[in-house]
């Protein structure tokens, strides 16, 4: 299908070829034509540099042959230095034409190459889109990230040389050879006597090379996946205590790539050694040859000179033709590695991926699946014959043990199993022949394990609603144009990613302020909107760009305010809230907190980094608190030490008083030893890396909190003296977004811009009633709506490793809704969630379904009983059929695996 004749098949109806050199044909015949053509012009200024040095040294210098003065074309007459002048004027000329040529020749040869490369590179990639769903299960990213990468890097560096370089260097050899015979056939015999020699013993040896290179290679990619494994594997490895069987296991695949190396670099060695010597047997030829022939008077001094230092040239490219053999090899080896890996069976055929001149027409009507049989290889059969009808905007759930064939028949209905027999079909229309843009526009899958990018909450949502542009400009930027022309010469898709992707119309919204109230709606359905509006709560916006967010913030900081103090506060939040003051020392803050009262907008100004800040340990000096803090650290080391050293470490005290970690005591421990009093009772010096340490341990103090009787009213003053100060200073300008009452601070959260305090300790429950408080000022002043939209920008990492399990999933469900599909597919979905939050998302799912049909296979059985049909597998075939109440009763697979 596509691997027809020993030839991946392109997307582009071009072919990958195993071989580098018809892959390099293929794509750049008409750039390879020009610049061949460019070398053979270039041949003629270079024979000329040969020449002329003959003709400076007979003629200009000896006047061998000429008589002065000279005509020179008719029009100019010279003496013996005017005519060496014009000779060298010449040369000078010569030279520099064809050193143009070699340059525009080298360029045109460097961009060749960096298009072939990204070719390549982009098919690769595309057929990474197109590997069947359980090929991956077989190849990790550690192998196929690298082969993208670094591995065709090299490559791509040889493509531009594959025709260019071999044909300039032998063309440039051919005119050195040239010139040579026409000075004496003898002179040129002895150029060339040794090269047949070169040509047959190098390869010998390369061919060894190249075949140790193959090893080296699948030897380095098994580390790469063994590494992965470690990594993967790391708790494994620490329970079972068997890391030195891990060292004594890499140690012995070290070794076998030290071995493999080792003996290319000696073969290599070898190869140079070879070259090297016979290409200073040369010139021994041309002194002893070319000398007997000058004195026998058949061979000028000047062509002698010229021939010695036409050879000298012959050396170089001689040289590169043998290093491009080499290189050559080298690049066939990696290209060959690359390619293997890269056409596994049952891949989804390249036409498919195409974009369809129209949009999807969607997949409405019955679904029919005749005898549909699925094999993950040719030994294991996930499903055998199955076949079965189900009608549009049906809820059917998929039931079973595991391993049963539910999970199979799920990843079958959305593509992601290649049936193997039979076939299915939606609506007439053949699921295995539907282009993927019109399957992902018109339906929608949720797995186990759901995998969100690393981007906003809101770009993951309209994921799926990116299959083709939706509108391009009119009139597209010249420069812009330039860029896509270049794309498809290089093989590539020539869409715009800059233009809009998103169909905002498929989710049934005008535009993206329309799809964010959608979207809440959605996030609502499946019990996530309450964490997205945490998520902007604890996000930051620009007041610049939102400032009428930023005014409504300000607003609600005044009447939380007011609820804290004044004729209409609440008594329930009474005490719980220190507000920030520009003339109070904060209780609740840390001593960092009130120097600086403001956010760092430098990671140099972050707590853990103060006590090396050179700024801010000047004005610590100039207020005479840099020894005060230095002897508080001291204390506060002391008290911790005194009040943790007997603790193990993970003990809860640590989380709840310490603010110095278990591993960090006896580091604690040694600095006190060493700063202890001597003899006399006098302290010692706190030098170097103690001091920084000592004088940061102050900085994490809060007095309400931790109560350790260091900080009196004379600290407090001193600190609200060097706030000032800091406020002043022209070093934390641009660095600190210092607290202003009547400011938004952009570098704090929302939440933090409303409290503009901080949560008083030792109040029971005060973090979760403030939180509640101001939740209900939200609603009240009508907010929600604005922070939800702040919370919508999240960032969820990759992979979202910054969102729960249940928090990915429930994303993923939202995000399969927002394109209102026709046929919705579950696949353990909700296994990742709490039982309770469980049957929320389910039935918040099928309300937002609407009339989509929903195929839903559940791990847990019971929640079938939300459908109106049950499809039970078992074996990978169908062994019961009906409803929940009656395969509930009837003896079967199904009543096993309720009662399991």
């Amino acid at each position: 299908m596509d691997f027809l004749g020993g030839f991946l098949i392109l997307r582009d109806g071009g072919e990958l070829d195993r071989s580098i050199f018809r892959f390099v044909w293929r794509f750049s015949v008409k750039e390879t034509v020009l610049v061949c053509l460019l070398v053979a012009v270039a041949q003629v200024f270079y024979y000329v540099t040969l020449n002329l040095p003959k003709n400076i040294m007979n003629q200009g210098i000896e006047g061998r042959g000429m008589s002065y003065p000279t005509e020179v074309l008719g029009l100019f007459q010279f003496d013996q230095i005017g005519y060496l002048l014009w000779l060298c004027g010449l040369f000078f000329l010569a030279v520099l034409v064809n050193g143009g040529l070699k340059q525009y020749i080298n360029s045109l040869k460097g961009k060749l190459g960096e298009r072939l490369l990204r070719r390549l590179r982009y098919a690769l990639v595309e057929r990474i889109l197109r590997f069947p769903v359980p090929h991956f299960r077989k190849v990790s990213s550690g192998e196929l990230i690298p082969m993208v990468t670094a591995e065709v890097e090299q490559v791509g560096g040889f493509m531009g040389d594959a025709y260019v370089h071999p044909l300039m260097q032998a063309a440039m050899l051919l005119t050195i050879a040239t010139f040579l015979f026409v000075q004496n056939p003898i002179m040129g015999l002895a150029a060339i006597s040794l090269y047949p020699f070169q040509a047959y013993i190098v390869p010998k040896l390369q061919k060894r090379v190249k075949a140790l290179g193959k090893e080296r290679i699948k030897a380095v990619r098994k580390v790469s996946e063994r590494i992965g494994e470690t990594v993967g594997g790391i708790q494994e490895v620490r329970t079972a205590g068997t890391a030195a069987w891990e060292r004594a296991d890499y140690a012995e695949r070290f070794g076998t790539i030290f071995r493999i190396r080792f003996d290319i670099y000696q073969r290599k060695s070898l190869v140079k050694f070879i070259n090297n010597f016979l290409n200073q047997c040369a010139p021994l030829l041309f002194y002893s040859i070319g000398g007997y022939l000058v004195i026998r008077g058949e061979l000028t001094l000047g062509a002698l000179v010229a021939a010695l230092t036409a050879h000298k040239d012959m050396t170089a490219p001689w040289k590169e033709l043998l290093d491009y053999y080499q290189a050559a090899q080298d690049a066939q080896q990696k290209y060959e590695q690359v390619v293997e890996q890269f056409r596994p069976e049952a891949m989804l055929p390249a036409a498919l991926q195409d974009l369809p001149a129209e949009p999807a027409p969607g997949l409405s009507g019955p679904i029919v699946l005749s005898g549909v049989g699925v094999q993950e290889d040719a030994q294991t059969k996930l499903l055998e014959s199955i076949s079965l009808t189900i009608d549009p905007g049906a809820r059917v759930a998929l039931a079973g043990p595991a391993g049963g064939g539910r999970e199979a028949l799920a990843m079958a209905l959305a593509r992601l199993h290649i049936v193997s027999g039979g076939s299915i079909k939606i609506g007439g229309r053949d699921l295995a022949r539907l282009p993927d843009a019109h399957i992902g526009a018109s339906l929608g899958y949720v797995g186990p394990a759901a995998y969100h990018f690393s981007a906003s909450v809101r770009e993951n949502l309209v994921y799926g609603l990116r299959q083709r542009p939706v509108v391009a400009p009119d009139a597209r930027d010249p420069a812009r144009a330039r860029w896509l022309a270049e794309a498809a010469r290089a093989g590539n898709l020539d869409l715009d990613v800059n233009d809009e992707w998103i169909d905002y119309a498929r989710a049934g919204a005008a535009d993206a302020a329309a799809f964010d109230a959608i979207a809440a709606r959605l996030l609502e359905k499946v019990d996530l909107a309450e964490d997205v509006f945490v998520f902007g709560l604890r996000g930051r916006i620009d007041p610049k760009s939102k400032p009428a967010v930023a005014e409504a913030i300000l607003a609600a900081r005044a009447a939380f305010r007011r609820r804290l103090a004044g004729p209409d506060a609440d008594p329930a939040l009474k005490g719980l809230v220190e507000p920030f003051d520009p003339a109070a020392y904060n209780e609740n803050a840390t001593v960092a907190e009130n120097l600086l009262f403001g956010t760092p907008l430098d990671p140099a100004f972050e707590t853990d980094a103060l006590s090396g800040q050179p700024d801010f340990l000047a004005v610590l000096r100039a207020r005479g608190l840099e020894e005060v803090f230095v002897e508080m650290g001291r204390k506060v080391a002391e008290i911790m030490v005194e009040l943790f050293a007997d603790l193990p470490a993970g003990h809860e005290f640590f989380e709840r008083f310490s603010f110095i970690a278990a591993d960090d005591l006896s580091v604690y421990q040694a600095i006190l030893a060493r700063t202890a009093p001597g003899p006399d009772g006098a302290p010692s010096a706190v030098v170097g890396e103690d001091r920084a340490r000592m004088l940061g341990l102050p900085l994490k103090l809060v007095n309400a909190r931790h109560r350790l009787g260091l900080i009196d009213a004379a600290f407090k003053a001193r600190v609200l003296e060097a706030r000032a100060a800091f406020a002043g200073a022209k070093a934390t300008q641009g660095k600190i977004a210092f607290f202003d009452p009547d400011a938004y601070n952009a570098a704090a959260s929302i939440q933090d811009n409303i409290l503009f305090g901080r949560v008083a300790y030792g109040q029971a429950k005060a973090q979760a009633t403030v939180a509640k408080a101001m939740r209900d000022l939200l609603d009240t002043m009508g907010l929600r709506e604005r922070i939800f939209e702040v919370g919508l920008e999240f960032q969820v990492g990759v992979g979202g490793a910054r969102l729960s399990p249940a928090q990915r999933q429930k994303l993923a469900l939202a995000r399969a809704l927002a394109k209102r599909p026709d046929v919705l597919v579950l696949n353990d979905a909700f296994a990742a969630i709490d039982p309770a939050g469980q049957w929320r998302a389910l039935e918040g799912t099928l309300a937002a379904a609407g009339s989509a049909t929903v195929i839903a296979s559940m791990g847990d059985s019971r929640m079938a009983e939300k459908f109106a049909r049950t499809i039970v597998l078992a074996d990978g075939r169908v062994a019961q059929d009906g409803d929940f109440a009656g395969l509930a009763a009837a003896d079967g697979p199904f009543k096993e695996t309720l009662s399991g």
